[in-house]
């Protein structure tokens, strides 16, 4: 559909091609030809035999070989990752940049963790089970970050997981580790108009995502402003508890907005929040150290900080999981809105959306020119908030 791009940009996070040339005209950074000039800031060509059979000297036929697509590909990730995609678990653990303090408990809870492993698998007297939850507990304490995992790794991390759960439960839940598809890029509207403040999107986030009940953590935020006075977020009501709609005030809602450039992602230590390549914005709860820059960084109150192990009953947690979704969280690391990754990329809208009684709440594939978000793009007034931040979050907001 003509006229999209005017509304958000699309960013596939495509690299420009680069090759590394010599300081010599001739391509080569020693012989005779004569035009060498020393300059040692530069890296070195990458190299190969020149058309008369050498891979030096000054017959003027050298030409520089353009890098291959899977050469490329991993120069790029060296570029970004260094050799992190070399280290196992173990090795990512301890070199992850930490003060003292932090380093002397992670140290120390890794030592526990492994003398009971130890004691527990030495015993005479432990049963199968502690053993194999032991076991468990040792191989989740030094598994690599999940963006650096094989797929066979991934699947481990995820069977071990489930395999807990039943062992300290004695249920059984289900997990995904599913990736992006190919040729969809997630965005999401919302009609300011439609919206009655009713809050059954609360709800339902709240008990599809396993949230924290006794905190009263949520992800998405319904805002209460008066009529006539724009959008002053700093004045509204977000924690009413009269009968809505109100008269003489309007509701807005507010979560993650999934950032084509998220400053979540930047300044985040230790790699444990990335942008995916349909758009989401996922945190990797176990490698969080919980520092909160990201909750600082966010320019929309996106993020939410558990200052406690969340708690859910039994009979109300969800066991439909992804890994970088609604599993359950440990204390002290970030949540936040994933667009509901174990719905979406099973072809479901957010839990939010399917519950909103208005219709207020609209989500789809940008990159579908048929999609109802590609429509409402294409025809009605839609803006974003703090577009001047250049973040490009995926979340319009629009008015009948």
């Amino acid at each position: 559909m003509s006229g999209i791009g005017k509304y958000f940009k699309l960013n596939m996070n495509s690299a420009t091609r680069q090759t590394t040339g010599g300081a010599c005209s001739c391509g080569n950074t020693s012989g005779g030809c004569g035009s060498h000039s020393a300059d040692t800031s530069e890296p070195a060509p990458i190299k190969s035999s020149c058309g008369c059979g050498s891979d030096s000297g000054g017959c003027g036929s050298y030409i520089e070989p353009e890098m291959g697509d899977q050469e490329f590909f991993e120069a790029a990730v060296d570029a970004s990752i260094g050799q992190e995609t070399k280290k196992d678990g173990f090795d990512q653990v301890f070199e992850v940049k930490m003060d003292r303090r932090t380093a002397f408990r992670k140290l120390t809870a890794s030592l526990m963790i492994g003398a009971g492993a130890v004691s527990t698998s030495c015993s005479v007297t432990s049963g199968e089970e502690s053993k194999e939850k032991a076991q468990i507990d040792w191989e989740e304490q030094f598994k690599g970050n999940y963006k650096l995992m094989t797929d066979e790794e991934r699947n481990a991390t995820v069977n071990r997981l489930v395999r807990s759960y039943e062992l300290r439960k004695k249920e059984n839940i289900t997990m995904k580790s599913t990736d992006a598809l190919k040729d969809v890029l997630f965005g999401y509207a919302f009609n300011i108009s439609k919206c009655q403040g009713y809050m059954d999107c609360v709800n339902a986030c709240v008990e599809e995502n396993n949230q924290d009940r006794n905190s009263q953590m949520q992800y998405i935020r319904i805002h209460e402003m008066k009529d006539g006075e724009g959008f002053k977020f700093n004045e509204a009501n977000d924690n009413y508890y009269h009968e809505v709609p109100a008269e003489g005030h309007f509701y807005m809602g507010t979560q993650c907005f999934h950032c084509d450039n998220p400053p979540c992602v930047d300044v985040c230590p230790v790699q444990a929040t990335w942008r995916e390549d349909d758009g989401l914005v996922v945190i990797d709860y176990d490698w969080c150290v919980g520092c909160r820059y990201c909750m600082a960084a966010c320019p929309y109150d996106g993020r939410r900080f558990n200052w406690s192990t969340p708690e859910v009953p039994e009979e109300e947690i969800n066991k439909n999981q992804h890994y970088l979704g609604n599993r359950m969280r440990k204390k002290g690391v970030m949540e936040k809105c994933t667009f509901c990754v174990q719905r979406s990329r099973s072809g479901k809208d957010p839990a939010c959306v399917e519950a909103c009684p208005t219709g207020a709440r609209i989500f789809g594939n940008l990159l579908d020119p048929n999609s109802t978000i590609r429509w409402v793009l294409a025809n009605k007034k839609v803006f974003r908030l703090k577009e001047d931040l250049g973040t490009e979050p995926k979340f319009w907001y629009f008015m009948d």
